[in-house]
């Protein structure tokens, strides 16, 4: 049973608390992140889109799937940004900080990460399975110029169907995530995977993560290296149940 709004509500409340002081968010080597000042605040915008229905899809689809990360492989990191509030909108959408994908796009993942440790490098998650009200605070908040980089909730996005996830490098000597042309989130050129700029290791980087991403049946947004969508996308309905309620509700 999906949990009520005040439930919801509260649990972000006390995330957003709980990330806001050290360690987690205050730590010395904390990742530099995008920010941006949203539309409106995303503490207005967040109970209408969690009261708020998704688009109606018709066709038929595959029964969700969706697997933590994790569990599939202990040794891809995580890093999900929306459990924190270093994310571009500078403050909590997820109240727990969590991964999930459709069975066979996270097995793919995991295919890539193991295929990786040849070249020195694992892979660090920013996030994956998105559910929708989220991609809907996302729009609201994001000013019109830069929705290039946020999904439209009338349409859905492939995080909502669970085929989608965001990630970059990490070293597996050193633990920490690689130097990457531009920061996560970053909506500006310097996002695009081919942005000529930045340092040659940067690029080579993007470029081998994008190599091993397409092998397994990805293929890399247009505005964000950081984004691939698995093949099978199509095949998945628009998701909207919270990391809480996936065991319970099958996935669904």
């Amino acid at each position: 049973m999906l949990r009520p709004l005040s439930t919801i509500l509260t649990a972000l409340a006390l995330a957003a608390c709980q990330s806001a002081g050290p360690p987690r968010a205050a730590t010395p080597d904390a990742p530099a992140f995008f920010h941006i000042d949203p539309v409106r605040p995303v503490a207005e915008l967040l109970p209408g889109a969690l009261a708020a229905t998704p688009p109606i899809e018709s066709g038929e689809f595959r029964k969700a799937d969706l697997v933590e990360l994790v569990a599939l492989d202990p040794t891809i990191k995580l890093d999900i940004r929306y459990a924190t509030p270093r994310n571009f909108l500078g403050t909590p959408l997820y109240s727990q900080a969590r991964a999930f994908l459709q069975r066979p796009a996270a097995e793919a993942v995991v295919r890539v990460n193991r295929a990786l440790a040849k070249e020195g490098y694992g892979l660090l998650v920013h996030d994956a399975y998105r559910p929708w009200y989220v991609t809907k605070v996302f729009w609201d908040a994001t000013p019109p110029d830069k929705h290039r980089f946020v999904a439209d909730p009338a349409q859905g996005s492939r995080h909502n169907r669970g085929c989608a996830v965001d990630l970059t490098l990490y070293e597996l000597k050193t633990g920490k995530a690689v130097e990457m042309p531009s920061l996560y989130d970053e909506m500006s050129e310097r996002a695009y995977p081919a942005w000529a700029g930045s340092s040659e290791t940067a690029r080579a980087r993007r470029d081998l993560l994008r190599r091993y991403m397409e092998a397994e049946g990805f293929a890399v947004y247009e505005y964000e290296w950081w984004h691939f969508d698995y093949r099978d996308w199509k095949s998945y309905a628009i998701g909207n149940v919270r990391f809480e309620d996936i065991a319970t509700s099958g996935g669904r």
